[in-house]
């Protein structure tokens, strides 16, 4: 996906804030997501990109006034390093944690209560053996979500996939 579709699908009124906030980036990869998240952020904003192997020139371009922090860890199996984030987006990494309940357990304890997350998944319960694991259809992030404890789930947007198996979603989730 290219950065100006990232940001389009996204795109949500709860990225707008008045003052700095803090937000990860799980699994971000390349940083494409990481980009498209500083677009909504105001400046003196932080994300910390997180990811078992960082971008080959260490940096991901962002607007001016957004800081990232480049985090190389295993975010599934390593402590999650910080602490009060306004928000955590996660794009294609959800179906890479086997054990998803445990998972969102140890998020929530680096959460602001109000906070946010951004999903980006593949809507399919269907496994791909190494690429989507542990594949999590909307209804079944929605119902993974609301056995947690959040009491509000919505999916954002939807669009076919490069792939062709099965269309991606985004989906918005608070306590």
């Amino acid at each position: 996906m290219q950065i100006q579709e990232a940001i389009r699908f996204i795109h949500h009124k709860v990225l707008s804030a008045a003052s700095p906030v803090r937000w990860a980036d799980l699994g971000c990869g390349s940083g494409t997501f990481t980009a498209a998240l500083a677009h909504y952020l105001p400046a003196g904003s932080t994300i910390y990109a997180v990811d078992r192997e960082i971008p080959s020139n260490g940096k991901i371009e962002l607007p001016a006034g957004v800081q990232v922090e480049m985090i190389q860890a295993d975010f599934i199996e390593e402590a999650l390093p910080f602490a009060a984030l306004d928000g955590v987006i996660m794009a294609n990494a959800l179906h890479y944690v086997k054990d998803q309940p445990a998972f969102l357990e140890k998020l929530k304890t680096v959460l602001q209560v109000n906070s946010s997350i951004l999903i980006v998944e593949y809507d399919t319960d269907i496994p791909v053996p190494v690429w989507v694991p542990y594949p999590l259809s909307y209804i079944s992030l929605e119902r993974l979500f609301q056995q947690q404890g959040f009491s509000h789930v919505s999916k954002m947007r939807e669009r076919q996939s490069v792939y062709g198996r099965a269309n991606l979603y985004t989906a918005l989730i608070s306590r």
